[in-house]
């Protein structure tokens, strides 16, 4: 009878015990008992474990990424709420596309799970059985492969863009895996049992068919959802060690849903899992930290991150809790994404990193730098210690710094800087971030506002005359030329500073205090029509004498036959006459004047046709080469 597989298993497992008892039956040299030592007994013991363990340890590794074994449960979609209908038409073009070509594709992650929660999808995501090659032949040129460690497809449908991944499968081994366990390549094209296994959450791996109506759960994602359960697939230490980023993205969920973490996963909140964070890249940092500013739950979702330690490993120097600056903008920020307002994320960095600037500002003062100066300084340092964290692009960290540098200029601005202030691009970034500090800023190191927050706020609700009003009441409405030196000599310095500040501190009702001026100019407040006129500058004008033609003068301008050759084309034709005006007068004929004669020219010497040439007599001169002479040799 053949053997089955189960057969064969139970066989193996039987014979695998009986190996250690052969060699322990297995004595060459029969010695006396009491030549048997105990100390080499145990060693040999302990190498036999020691063995044994390594080889269980190397046989165990590639076992961790094992698939379970589980059938799809098939729902239908309508009695789970999903309607084909609700869908953007450049999803279901997708899937439908790919299902005509022969390929396996369904809609899957957050897409169906906010659906079945009832709230808007941000995007929809899809997946096939097509590998990335095949999708770019089945789409043609809307379609673009990105990644390196993470391997899609962008499909352009109209102009939204629907990204597509390929089943995934668990490593064949650790060639792409750290030492800590942290999957660096994730490549290995798979099955769809396999790909649901390689998802990070239960409430991620839901696989919805729009075409069909039929949605697969593996893992009873539905009762997850349900209950509001946040649960890891498969053993959540190892999870969390392929990607630490699952940290924060489970933060990210439980700020968004509601939702309450498993016990399994709750544990895994610890410093050593945060520490594994320092693998990943800065730049992917910096994209999750995008997703958590702009996702539209910051407020509940920034105290989560002081809560469980994830904001020491994403902000240098974030201290213990947030402060109330960075509450009210996270509420400001959650206002303005439900408005469907934009948000920049570089926007809340300038607040998180606010506290940061402050200090190494003061550090810079004190050395006794320029203010202006130890303000770039003090940015620069703060961003150069960020980059450990995450990486700020550059132009978001000009962004910042241009906040930054324009609040001591907004609490004290200039008549003459208005304008310009209110062209910059960062004008109006900076007044919000003004507005804010002057009601939740309690840092001692923060210059107080002053009040000029709700004074800008006034300034640009109201018409060009009232501002005008409001600059000059606020002083900004004088300004003083720049005069040369030596140009103020005479002039008392202290009562023109008398006057500067009587004009901007000074009431339109009250006449009788507006200041004298100081410099008196003659003349200056008479009518013009009493002022002396002044004496206009005389200039010779030359005379000329005034001629007049009689219609005999105009007869002989046309009689004159002669026609008007330009000088260009005088040297091409030849005139109609050689006689000058006074010869014509005379009565001279151009016969009268006599020729001159020509000069004989030499005729050209013309050889003799009739005596032949005779080439024998004067034979051909040989040209002379350029060849070096042979030298001599003596014979």
């Amino acid at each position: 009878m053949a053997k089955t597989k189960a057969d064969a298993k139970l066989g193996q497992s039987h014979a695998s015990p009986k190996k250690p008892k052969k060699t322990k039956k297995v004595k060459r040299s029969k010695q006396p008992k009491h030549r048997q030592t105990d100390k080499p007994m145990a060693k040999h013991a302990i190498d036999q474990t020691s063995k044994k363990q390594s080889k269980h340890l190397m046989q165990k590794k590639p076992t961790k990424h094992k698939t379970p074994k589980s059938s799809a449960t098939v729902l239908s979609a309508q009695k789970l709420g999903l309607d084909k209908r609700t869908l953007p038409h450049s999803i279901v073009e997708v899937i439908s596309t790919l299902n005509k070509a022969g390929f396996n594709a369904y809609i899957v992650g957050g897409g169906v799970r906010d659906s079945l929660l009832g709230l808007t999808p941000k995007d929809f995501d899809a997946v096939t059985n097509a590998r990335p090659h095949e999708i770019k032949a089945v789409f043609g040129g809307r379609c673009r492969i990105i990644g390196k460690r993470f391997l899609l497809a962008h499909v352009y449908s109209g102009r939204e863009l629907i990204e597509v991944a390929t089943f995934r499968a668990p490593p064949k081994d650790d060639t792409h895996t750290t030492d800590d366990g942290m999957i660096t390549r994730d490549n290995a094209w798979g099955t769809i049992e396999q790909d649901f296994a390689r998802r990070d959450f239960s409430i991620n791996a839901l696989y919805y068919q729009p075409i069909k109506g039929e949605v697969l759960d593996f893992c009873g994602a539905v009762d997850d959802i349900k209950n509001g359960t946040l649960r890891l697939l498969g053993n959540a230490k190892v999870r969390i060690e392929e990607d630490p980023v699952r940290l924060l993205r489970a933060l990210r969920f439980k700020a968004k849903l509601g939702f309450e973490f498993d016990k399994a996963l709750a544990k895994q909140f610890n410093e050593d899992n945060w520490a594994l964070l320092e693998q990943v890249s800065a730049h992917r940092l910096y994209d999750e930290t995008q997703k958590m500013f702009t996702g539209g739950y910051l407020a509940p979702l920034l105290p989560l991150l002081y809560q469980y330690g994830a904001i020491e490993h994403l902000i240098n120097h974030a201290g213990n809790e947030p402060t109330r600056l960075a509450l009210a903008f996270a509420q400001n920020t959650d206002e303005r994404i439900h408005d469907g307002k934009t948000a920049n994320p570089a926007f809340f960095y300038a607040v998180l990193l606010w506290e940061n600037y402050l200090h190494a500002l003061a550090k810079f003062k004190k050395k006794g730098l320029p203010f202006h100066e130890a303000q770039i300084k003090a940015s620069r340092k703060v961003f150069d210690a960020q980059r450990n964290k995450t990486a700020i692009p550059k132009f978001a960290e000009e962004f910042i710094e241009g906040i930054w540098l324009m609040q001591p200029r907004l609490t004290a601005p200039k008549g003459k800087e208005i304008d310009r202030l209110i062209s910059s691009p960062k004008f109006r970034a900076s007044i919000d971030f003004l507005v804010m500090r002057e009601h939740y800023d309690d840092n001692p190191l923060s210059e107080p506002t002053d009040g000029m927050g709700a004074w800008w706020q006034r300034y640009l609700a109201v018409d060009a005359t009232s501002q005008s009003q409001m600059l000059s009441a606020l002083g900004g409405g004088v300004t003083r030329t720049r005069r040369r030196r030596g140009a103020d000599k005479g002039i008392d310095k202290d009562a023109e500073l008398l006057q500067l500040q009587q004009l901007s501190g000074r009431d339109d009702d009250k006449a009788d205090d507006v200041p004298q001026p100081l410099l008196v100019v003659d003349n200056a407040n008479t009518p013009k029509s009493t002022r002396p006129t002044p004496r206009a500058r005389q200039v010779d004008v030359p005379t000329f004498e005034r001629r007049a033609y009689s219609e005999s003068d105009f007869a002989k301008l046309l009689d004159n036959d002669e026609p008007y050759i330009p000088s260009v084309r005088y040297r091409k034709r030849q005139p109609s006459s050689t006689l000058s005006i006074k010869e014509r007068e005379q009565g001279v004929s151009e016969h009268d004047i006599p020729t001159p004669k020509k000069a004989k020219s030499p005729k050209p010497k013309t050889k003799h046709k009739d005596k032949p040439i005779d080439h024998k007599d004067k034979p051909k001169k040989r040209k002379k080469s350029n060849a070096k002479p042979r030298a001599k040799h003596d014979d």
